[in-house]
């Protein structure tokens, strides 16, 4: 006889819309310095404001709720992106810096724009600066006068806070104590808070049931399997 799990047919993953504007960003110590400085804005120390974090630490987030509130426009600091140009037009964003890599000049020319015209530029990077790879001694002078913030990794509290909202999200209200046992056993990431309750969601509704602690238990089992895989 085929168990219940290998016949189950999943529902097709419909989006649900995430709150992501500032009145839904969950503040607790790890985020607190983060959120001080994009609510401070344009009153900024540096004209160059640099969030470095984890994974799955808010970043994202942040970035959003500055970019709708500054008007800033995305940039990659490559040659020919217009990133430069950008930069002496009003505010940027330059995500993922570490990530997704830059060219030193152009970077160099976008903090001048921005210095220059008066302007702002906010990145993310899960590395700090003084971790790129920067061969330009005149860029590295620059990054070092730039403001870094960090942010640590989630704690239980800003976990269970994001869980309780991401079933929120969904229209599930599930028990504090089934959030707590969650947040006991799950990654320490933002990102993972995400994948988790979604699987959740979408497990639930696929066997016609609520999200309970043996749902809980069967998909962090899962979950931890495909981690350990990587």
């Amino acid at each position: 006889m085929s168990s219940r799990k290998g016949a189950e047919q999943l529902p097709l993953a419909f989006g649900h819309d995430a709150a992501t504007g500032r009145d839904d960003l969950l503040v607790s110590d790890p985020l607190s310095a983060a959120v001080s400085i994009v609510d401070a804005w344009p009153r900024w120390p540096s004209p160059v404001v640099i969030l470095a974090g984890p994974v799955g630490s808010g970043k994202s987030h942040l970035a959003s709720i500055w970019r709708e509130r500054a008007g800033a426009t995305a940039i990659h600091p490559v040659a020919g992106a217009g990133a430069e140009a950008a930069a002496e037009h009003g505010p940027v964003l330059f995500e993922d810096a570490d990530r997704r890599g830059f060219d030193d000049q152009s970077l160099f020319h976008v903090i001048n724009n921005v210095r220059q015209h008066g302007h702002a530029l906010l990145v993310t990077t899960r590395l700090w600066p003084m971790s790129w790879p920067v061969e330009l001694p005149d860029l590295r002078s620059r990054l070092k006068a730039a403001t870094v913030v960090e942010i640590g990794e989630p704690d239980d509290e800003l976990l269970s806070q994001v869980i309780v909202k991401l079933f929120a999200d969904r229209q599930l209200f599930v028990d504090d104590r089934l959030v707590a046992y969650i947040v006991a056993r799950m990654e320490r990431s933002l990102d993972a808070a995400q994948t988790l309750v979604e699987r959740l969601d979408r497990l639930a509704l696929a066997r016609g049931s609520r999200v309970t602690r043996a749902l809980a238990h069967e998909v962090l089992g899962e979950l931890a399997a495909g981690s350990d895989e990587d």
